[in-house]
């Protein structure tokens, strides 16, 4: 018999194995706007999502901001937020973005090849215009949604991404 005063450390249930996506088992899909996106997780029950995205020199993401945290690591090349060009995130680098921080994302037009960069994104993107009016949002539903249709539209498969809590 089991002594319910002993809590046993090594969880009995749940998702107990640990999961592994290669550096290529998960495609890059172009969005459109110099980005090619590799969603590596989702987990939809906590609105958090990992990419690695590669963005060609010149590219400038919507200026927006998110409900949670972000962290980013820096693989390769550069960039920085137009509002903070004085802050160059270099191959390397950390940054932590708090919520609600609005920026704008910018690869250096005079850069030789791609930047790439590890995203782990907490609550919804909130993409904003110049006047601060909401052109668009993401959360990790559109997010994977998305990934999905432009992987099938691509020709590829999304099946390695890790996706926690989607009912089957």
């Amino acid at each position: 018999m089991t002594d319910p005063t002993r809590i046993p450390i090594i969880p009995a249930e749940g998702l107990t194995e640990a999961l592994h996506v290669g550096s290529e088992a998960a495609p890059f899909v172009d969005i459109g706007d110099g980005t090619l996106i590799q969603l590596l997780m989702v987990d939809l029950a906590q609105n958090i999502w990992i990419t690695r995205n590669r963005m060609q020199p010149g590219t400038t993401v919507i200026k927006h901001y998110h409900t949670g945290p972000v962290y980013a690591f820096t693989i390769e090349g550069r960039w920085y937020y137009e509002e903070y060009p004085d802050t160059v995130n270099e191959a390397g680098s950390f940054l932590f973005e708090p919520a609600g921080s609005v920026h704008t994302l910018t690869i250096p037009a005079d850069q030789m090849g791609e930047t790439v960069v590890w995203f782990m994104i907490n609550g919804t993107n909130i993409n904003v215009d110049e006047d601060g009016t909401v052109v668009s949002i993401a959360d990790a539903h559109n997010v994977l949604a998305g990934y999905r249709f432009l992987c099938e539209a691509q020709g590829l498969s999304s099946d390695a991404v890790v996706v926690i809590g989607e009912s089957l």
